[in-house]
């Protein structure tokens, strides 16, 4: 394992987290050694605290002294998750402190059952923000009509917001307006911003493996060779082409005299954050969504057997900003095949808050059922 591949990472401007979070990873020292390692913060959602979870003993204790006092699913889920996440931002607190506040994260969602309501998600956002009372914990919020709203009112009160679930360059300068407005509110109540951070997480695997479904029910009914070759060049690219668009986005928005001026006040950028950056497809490079995303101002939070593999074989170069007129090529021609990268994007962001909808429930039965078997003993 070359631990320098991560610090190379860093002095691009690139930081790496991990997409993951357990109870085992925490008292194992499993976690403390990643972050020697150069492990620079932590992403969790509603289906990584269902794995942990629902699949180990870890928590069974905790479940059957909380159970027994008479808590309920919901109020056992919240002690379980943000003891784990106060627990490992303790953990970061050296890497937070050390970076001056830039690093070392963890992230914490919000109830996805709230995705489309506004108020209630800033509710429950500075619920668990008090609950939680550490300066080195986001909390996600997707980026949704309503989620826009609730993201500009959140960074209003000085919270640290990860945006999740951005898949189309539109959500991401919806993201970036939020961001922007948030900030531009609460400098007018406070004279130094460097205590605010928020990241915009676009998540990226899941573009390449529904724009490679669609590519090949039109390669199944393609009987001229060339079209066919054509679509077949299509393949496994979209993903990466859609992340060089956004990229360039940011660098459009984040140049700006509008940001230059909040920046006066110590506002710091809202770095772009690459998600799903596992790779799914076997046929693929199992670090395809870390050497081709390494850029400037951003961070790739890593499954474990993705962060490991870039230990192992991954080599570090900056490659955001190359071939970016390709990239938007690339879009252009998925559109004439009839694949609107839009379009798949919108139906990622609905699958996607339905996905954590039904791993919150999922994982809410599971303590249940847990909780009535181990009281009962």
């Amino acid at each position: 394992m070359d631990k320098s591949k991560i610090k190379e990472l860093a002095a691009f401007g690139q930081s790496a987290w991990l997409d993951n979070i357990s109870r085992s990873y925490i008292k194992t020292g499993k976690l403390k050694g990643m972050i020697e390692a150069g492990l620079l913060g932590v992403t969790s959602n509603p289906t990584i605290f269902d794995n942990a979870i629902s699949k180990s003993s870890d928590y069974d204790d905790k479940i059957k002294e909380l159970g027994s006092s008479g808590k309920s699913a919901f109020e056992i889920y919240d002690e379980l998750t943000v003891r784990d996440i106060q627990e490992a931002a303790d953990l970061f607190r050296p890497v937070y402190e050390g970076s001056k506040g830039m690093d070392g994260f963890v992230s914490l969602e919000v109830n996805p059952k709230l995705a489309h309501k506004a108020e209630e998600t800033v509710k429950e956002a500075k619920r668990l923000h008090k609950k939680v009372n550490r300066p080195n914990v986001m909390f996600k919020v997707p980026s949704t009509k309503e989620g826009f709203k609730a993201i500009e009112e959140l960074l209003t009160e000085g919270i640290n917001i990860n945006i999740t679930l951005i898949f189309s360059a539109e959500q991401y300068m919806n993201t970036a307006r939020a961001f922007l407005k948030g900030i531009k509110r609460l400098s007018q109540k406070r004279d130094d911003l460097s205590g605010i951070n928020s990241v915009a997480s676009v998540f990226v695997s899941r573009i390449d493996t529904l724009v490679d479904s669609l590519l090949d029910v039109r390669l199944a009914k393609e009987t001229d060779e060339k079209t066919k070759g054509r679509l077949q060049s299509l393949k496994g690219k979209a993903a990466v082409a859609n992340s060089k668009v956004i990229y360039q986005k940011y660098r459009e928005i984040f140049s700006r005299s509008e940001f230059e001026e909040l920046k006066k006040k110590g506002a710091r950028i809202q770095r772009v954050l690459w998600g799903s950056t596992g790779t799914k497809n076997p046929a693929y490079s199992d670090i395809k969504y870390v050497e081709e995303l390494i850029g400037k101002d951003t961070v790739n939070t890593m499954p474990e057997q993705t962060f490991n593999a870039f230990l192992g074989h991954g080599e570090v170069k900056e490659s955001l900003i190359q071939d970016v007129s390709s990239a938007k090529k690339l879009i252009d021609d998925l559109r004439k095949t009839g694949i609107d990268i839009d379009d798949v994007c919108m139906q990622l962001l609905k699958e996607g808050v339905g996905a954590f909808e039904k791993s919150f429930e999922s994982l809410l039965n599971s303590i249940e059922k847990k909780k009535c078997i181990l009281c009962k003993k």
